[in-house]
């Protein structure tokens, strides 16, 4: 994605700091070039030395080091790099840009830029909604800065409000943009495509206050959502309760139940593609009850199960609107490509993504998977990737498939991979 390009990571004070240092990693992964500026306030929260290595590069820090400014002077510095990433956007930082100070190596950097400029902002909400600060970013935004986040969740004050630092994942995608990474003219092999992705668990409800799931994250799937969106697709993502940010470009369909998320699939239809990465709770309660089960001295109560739809196999169902391509996950915790094939078979779909979800393996809620593509055709094995890379994989390889002229077998998948070869 940044292949050749050479960007300037700009990090200032704020707990959000740690997130930037996976943004930094992903930048390197997609062939990115990195430079850091760490503000004195930024080094309380990440330590030069872990920036430095990450980047692979030294990190810059004062602003009137007479080595710094024989071999890498602040206008150099500022102006070698095709896009500079301020994150996190520190109130003060976004102040200071708004007024053109210029006390320090950062804020020299960025008034002696020409470059485009994207900032993360974070901070506590109170600040983030301050006219002070609405007025500086719109100040900020009349310039061309462009703005990324911030999101609303918990913060790390131990309030809830607008203010955390946007996701990696989320400027990840703007910077790609900004800096011509994923231009309108390059190559989007799903234009024109729609895509349909299901992630995150379903929730069904006990009572008001208890209900059934399992410990998905939804991370998987919102990269699948993300890398078929950024290859073009038309994409519509329906999740269960998550906290993943929502994906840039993709319309997001929130839901709680298996009910609900089989009724928004459907409404959702027609489709080229469906990718069924929820994890849907397989049963769920005959009844909800009107209010909260109580302990008694008869023991625990009974619950009787009824079971939920099965939305993969009824979106895999022969019909003048089933899509032309439909993939089924299978999370097993034993013989995995024995369950995952006769899945496949079972439910009629297409693919099938099978992955070990034993506890020992960490996938379910960590940031890596280990999967199996199975199709008719042969087993595809991919090494242990991140999410993010495995979505990228699978969003390709959709690509592929779909874009096979008429008449043309598509590409077997290759032999499996052995000892973590890529």
């Amino acid at each position: 994605m940044f292949a050749g390009k050479r960007l300037l990571v700009i990090i200032a004070g704020g707990i959000a700091a740690y997130k930037t240092l996976d943004l930094i990693r992903r930048l390197r992964d997609e062939g990115a070039a990195v430079r850091c500026i760490l503000t004195h306030a930024g080094a309380a929260f990440v330590t030069p030395l872990s920036v430095a290595a990450l980047s692979g590069d030294k990190v810059y820090q004062n602003l009137f080091s007479l080595t710094d400014e024989s071999e890498m002077g602040h206008i150099r510095l500022a102006r070698d790099a095709e896009l500079v990433i301020v994150a996190p956007a520190t109130a003060d930082l976004l102040a200071r840009m708004a007024h053109g100070l210029a006390d320090d190596l950062a804020s020299t950097a960025l008034l002696a830029t020409d470059r485009p400029i994207l900032v993360a902002p974070a901070m506590n909400s109170v600040m983030w909604e301050h006219p002070a600060t609405r007025d500086n970013l719109a100040c900020l935004r009349r310039r061309g800065v462009a703005v990324v986040g911030p999101n609303t969740g918990a913060l790390a004050c131990g309030e809830t409000g607008a203010g955390r630092m946007a996701e990696p994942g989320q400027i990840l995608a703007a910077a790609a943009e900004l800096c011509g990474a994923r231009t309108p003219l390059a190559p989007l092999p799903l234009r024109g495509r729609r895509a349909l992705v299901t992630s995150g668990p379903t929730r069904e409800p006990i009572d008001p206050v208890r209900y059934l799931t399992n410990r998905s994250s939804g991370r998987q799937g919102h990269a699948i959502a993300a890398a078929l969106a950024a290859l073009g697709a038309e994409t519509t993502l329906i999740s269960g309760p998550t906290t993943e940010p929502d994906p840039p470009g993709v319309r997001v369909i929130a839901i709680e139940t298996a009910l609900q998320m089989l009724e928004a699939a459907l409404a959702a239809l027609p489709a080229d593609v469906v990718v069924c990465a929820a994890a849907v709770a397989d049963w769920r309660p005959t009844t909800m009850r009107d209010s909260k089960l109580k302990k008694t001295a008869d023991g625990p109560p009974m619950l009787a199960l009824v079971e939920n739809p099965d939305i993969l196999a009824t979106l895999s169902q022969p019909g003048p609107e089933r899509p032309a391509l439909v993939i089924g996950f299978a999370a097993e915790t034993d013989h995995v490509l024995d369950h995952a094939r006769a899945k496949r078979q079972r439910k009629g779909c297409d693919w099938i993504v099978a992955n070990d979800v034993s506890a020992a393996t960490g996938t379910f809620g960590g940031a890596d998977n280990t999967v199996h593509l199975i199709r008719a055709d042969g087993t595809l094995s991919w090494p242990t990737l991140s999410k993010e890379e495995v979505g990228r994989r699978l969003g390709q390889a959709i690509a592929d498939h779909l874009t096979t002229a008429p008449g043309e077998s598509p590409q077997r998948p290759s032999p499996p991979l052995r000892n973590g070869q890529a």
